[in-house]
């Protein structure tokens, strides 16, 4: 899309990465970052609960798998998917219109203040796209409103960076190896959304009933052998190898490798992982 949508001042920052940097890398990756979510994905279809005649609202859908699973499920309804990556949703047309897929639709859009419209939606869904809203609280209610009263909204979250070996063990080799404070629970980062209780309070503050967490654990896939899963987890964590110096950015990187070799199966490349399966119905 050619005009900038109206997002919350809080999500400046957010804007800016994801029709950036950020959403280059994940459209360039996009297949990749599929893969690697391909033991949750499934579950996150299932706990929908798409009908045939369902209108599904998909919140930050990167390149549109969730978005296209679920235009596949209401054949005789329609799936809309938004997000902030301008990247993103071309790849994500490009791919429903190559699946014949005409009843999904892309938006360039804010979800903390797109007006939706009032009760429009069976069911909302979200993979990943919900942890980084500047106001949380607001997003939340804005997606309440678009939902019909006795419907659902079903995301999928990380839990706690420690659940996560991936991303953990990532996270301090490519900070040289010092051990790095968790970050802030407040802040729009892919753990804001991992304590329990938070999430139930949000939601409910929202407007949402019979909020629901089931925790899944099933290990990631990062490549299919070692110099594969290096190439992409270097990558993405491009920018802070980059804070280091040359000498302790080298013995980063052979440690980065050497941790890669030793979770070397005959699936690929995998590590443990931790999420949340969130489902809340709107009165």
């Amino acid at each position: 899309m050619t005009d900038t949508p109206t997002f919350d001042l809080s999500n400046a920052d957010q804007f800016r990465s994801w029709d950036g940097g950020s959403g280059a890398f994940w459209t360039e990756r996009a297949e990749r970052f599929d893969q690697g979510m391909a033991g949750y994905h499934g579950e996150l279809v299932k706990a929908a609960d798409i009908q045939r005649d369902s209108a599904v609202l998909d919140i930050g859908c990167g390149s549109g798998q969730l978005t296209r699973d679920a235009a596949r499920i209401a054949a005789d309804g329609s799936a809309l998917g938004v997000d902030l990556s301008s990247a993103q949703l071309d790849l994500a047309r490009a791919l429903a219109e190559k699946e014949g897929l005409a009843n999904a639709t892309f938006v360039q859009a804010d979800a903390q203040v797109h007006d939706f419209g009032e009760s429009c939606f069976d069911v909302a869904v979200s993979r990943h796209g919900t942890m980084f809203f500047g106001d949380r609280q607001s997003a939340f209610a804005n997606i309440a409103r678009a939902i019909r009263p006795g419907r659902r909204f079903v995301q999928l979250t990380w839990q706690a960076l420690d659940r996560n070996e991936g991303i953990s063990t990532f996270r301090t080799i490519a900070a040289g190896g010092r051990e790095l404070p968790p970050p802030p629970a407040e802040a729009p980062t892919p753990f804001s959304l991992s304590d329990p209780d938070r999430v139930r309070q949000l939601l409910h503050e929202a407007g949402f009933v019979d909020v629901e967490l089931t925790g899944l654990t099933l290990p990631m896939y990062y490549g299919r052998d070692v110099d594969d899963a290096f190439d992409f987890i270097a990558s993405h964590f491009a920018s802070a190898f980059a804070q280091l110096d040359d000498e302790s950015r080298a013995r980063a990187l052979d440690a980065l490798k050497a941790d890669i070799a030793e979770h070397l199966t005959d699936e690929g490349v995998r590590y443990g992982a931790a999420h949340w399966l969130i489902r809340a119905t709107r009165p």
